[in-house]
């Protein structure tokens, strides 16, 4: 339906990047832009998972743009992508940045009263890590507690998603030098994970 389409796939996305605004004149362009969101973050999640979070943010900027043009700039779309950036940021170093992208995930989350308690469980978890970076280890474990509590809600108890929180509560308690906590959630985590 679209001249861009017709031609090999990078050639759409070049195009994209060179002649945007000849992707809102397309009536399929909404489809090209979400593979091309999923791409990008995709990509930006392998960076992350390779240990190269300054490489991850340029991908997973481009998602956020594609993502607010397509989605708009106060979607929940937005969030796995803020907290995506947030944690990109906060791997180097960059923790005002990574305040900034929480903020915005956080806020979108309260504007929106049908928000999956997934999601939030996420954006729990991401509020965690970054308390962990600050060095507030109680207000990480607050925001871990409640990531576990809402993976719970969401999953169920026995459930991978649940057992994440735990092992960060668990690492948290272990460099408080609590032990027997410590142990007790590495426990949970793992039976949460047979």
């Amino acid at each position: 339906c679209c001249f861009l389409l017709s031609k090999p796939l990078w050639g759409s996305v070049i195009s994209f990047f060179l002649f945007p605004c000849l992707f809102s004149l397309c009536p399929c362009s909404v489809s090209l832009q979400e593979s091309l969101i999923a791409v990008a973050l995709s990509t930006a999640q392998g960076f992350l998972w390779a240990g190269k979070p300054l490489e991850a943010i340029p991908a997973a900027l481009q998602a956020l743009r594609f993502s607010s043009q397509v989605f708009g700039s106060g979607s929940v779309q937005l969030v796995p992508i803020f907290l995506l950036l947030a944690e990109a940021s906060t791997g180097t170093g960059r923790l005002r940045q990574a305040a900034k992208y929480l903020s915005q995930a956080q806020w979108i989350v309260l504007q929106t009263p049908d928000c999956s308690a997934a999601l939030q469980s996420k954006m729990y978890r991401g509020l965690g890590l970054f308390s962990i970076a600050e060095g507030n280890l109680d207000q990480a474990l607050y925001h871990l507690a409640n990531d576990v509590y809402l993976a719970t809600a969401e999953f169920g108890l026995n459930s991978v998603e649940v057992s994440g929180g735990y092992f960060h509560m668990a690492n948290i308690f272990f460099h408080q030098n609590k032990m027997d906590t410590a142990n007790a959630l590495y426990t949970e985590k793992i039976f949460r994970m047979d």
